[in-house]
């Protein structure tokens, strides 16, 4: 019997493997961390190849580690940090240059000249984005003009773009499948998310070429097997790939969030909500409009919002200010102190994301006085992502039209009681997090799962479900929130000014 079904998790700092049974058990993982690049500020960039290397390294030692046979291994699934863009050549699997991260600033000026220029409705209309520098048609455009030699090889069709999905992809097959799925092509602000394919006028407006990009397919399906001689996986040749979704949508999708009105919010890196609206509805608080998943000829679209800095504000206070050691020390140090002293930090360090969309925002602490340390600087930390959790969970309310009546949580960042407890406040709603807070890997391997027809349809996932653990509301916060407000206010347009 074909009892185990493998993720790959790739993310913005590391790359992960994790083996479940079809129960949602984890049998074994393996993690592997890679470098950030800044080369200057604002701007953020990874080594395409060693996202690869580190991915396919924990895919072997995922599987040697836990003593399964291969042959009980029923698929693969992918699921990878979104809107990070990689150009690289078709003949030699080469990346032409480092890969611009979607945390990456560098195309702000062309993305406000998009706005002036009035191209921000069309946009919207088709893609469900706001003209922005997250997205990834802006930085294959900035590939183009800007690497030596690139433009010259494009002219000759040697060129391929995708993100991290299709590098996986193409590189997992040997080279045989240049694909994209929805979850992933809808982030790139040159796909029609109602057409559910590439958008001639957008790619010619970012003057991306059209033969570069992957062929947008479904979430589940066949997406290829993994082929003779990848390096470290000779051992797993043959396994039929048969998931693939951006890591948030995988997220929902892990999450059981099947239903229209179903919420959740990823604490990683940055913070992620995403709510299940079934049909495509546009925002009119700042919200994004996305491709849930794609199964069976049905598309199911989402409400989404992101902050961009939300676990990295952690590692910040961890690796640049060392003013914890490790990042659960967090928890005890905000804890320590009955409330944050009047300190407010605005984690706006590569601009602020939804409702606010900012891209000259920039981080802010504020409230200090002589009496601040270092334990109220932590708690503030974790109260901002809070903070701006709730800003987009409102924006998502005036959008449904409805309040909503609970979240659920996953994400690294969602371990934190502290963390949790403070935005069931906030929220006035309960808040849940799953045993298994591996819900973007566990969604992958579901999609995978129903790709190879172990299930028959999403809802029979939830029949093995276990419930988690709840935070209910315990104090008003109001006139914090409202003191937050002010801060924020102080954060933005500060590159403007």
């Amino acid at each position: 019997m074909k009892n185990y079904l493998l993720a790959l998790d790739q993310g913005t700092t590391s790359s992960r493997a994790i083996l479940f049974t079809t129960g949602g058990e984890v049998v074994s993982t393996a993690q592997y961390p890679f470098t950030q690049h800044y080369p200057q500020p604002g701007w953020v960039e990874h080594d395409p190849m060693e996202i690869l290397n580190t991915q396919l390294k924990a895919a072997a030692d995922c599987v040697a580690q836990s003593g399964v046979d291969v042959k009980d291994i029923a698929a693969v699934g992918l699921a990878n940090q979104r809107e990070t863009a990689v150009v690289w050549e078709r003949k030699t699997g080469k990346p032409v240059s480092n890969a611009i991260v979607w945390q990456c600033r560098r195309t702000a000026d062309f993305c406000s000249w998009l706005q002036v220029a009035g191209h921000t409705d069309t946009i919207r209309a088709k893609t469900g984005l706001v003209a922005d520098a997250y997205f990834s048609g802006t930085k294959y455009r900035w590939i183009l003009q800007n690497v030596p030699g690139v433009r010259e090889k494009a002219l000759r069709g040697e060129l391929l773009c995708g993100t991290v999905d299709s590098w996986l992809l193409w590189n997992l097959t040997g080279g045989k499948v240049h694909a994209s799925d929805y979850s992933n092509c809808c982030r790139t602000m040159l796909f029609d998310i109602h057409k559910l394919a590439w958008d001639e006028d957008l790619c010619r407006l970012m003057e991306v070429p059209m033969d570069w990009l992957p062929q947008p397919v479904e979430n589940s399906g066949d997406l290829g097997v993994i082929a003779n001689g990848v390096p470290y996986l000779e051992a797993l040749a043959g396994l039929p790939i048969r998931g693939a979704a951006g890591d948030q949508q995988a997220a929902l999708f892990g999450q059981g969030c099947f239903k229209p009105g179903q919420l959740k919010n990823t604490y990683g890196t940055g913070c992620f909500t995403l709510l299940n609206t079934g049909k495509a509805v546009t925002s009119r608080n700042g919200l994004l409009t996305c491709v849930g998943w794609g199964l069976k000829g049905e598309t199911t679209y989402v409400l989404e919002g992101s902050v961009f800095n939300a676990g990295s504000s952690i590692q910040w206070l961890r690796d640049e200010l060392g003013i914890i050691k490790s990042a659960p020390e967090i928890n005890g140090l905000a804890e320590s102190v009955p409330d944050n002293g009047g300190v407010y930090l605005v984690s706006a360090f590569t601009g602020l994301g939804s409702p606010h969309w900012d891209m000259f925002a920039r981080g802010t602490i504020i409230g200090i006085t002589r009496g601040t340390t270092k334990a109220h600087i932590c708690r503030a930390t974790l109260e901002g992502i809070a903070y701006q959790t709730a800003d987009l969970i409102r924006a998502m309310e005036k959008d449904a039209g409805q309040p909503i009546s609970g979240l659920r949580v996953d994400g690294g960042a969602s371990v934190s009681d502290f963390m949790m407890q403070y935005q069931a406040d906030l929220l006035g709603v309960p808040v849940e997090r799953p045993q298994v807070v591996e819900t973007t890997a566990w969604g992958a391997a579901c999609l995978a799962g129903l790709g190879a027809g172990l299930w028959d349809s999403p809802e029979a996932l939830l029949k093995d479900q276990k419930p988690g653990k709840l935070y209910l509301p315990q104090n008003d916060r109001t006139k914090e929130y409202a003191k937050w407000q002010k801060a924020l206010e102080r954060a933005k347009a500060w590159e403007e000014l």
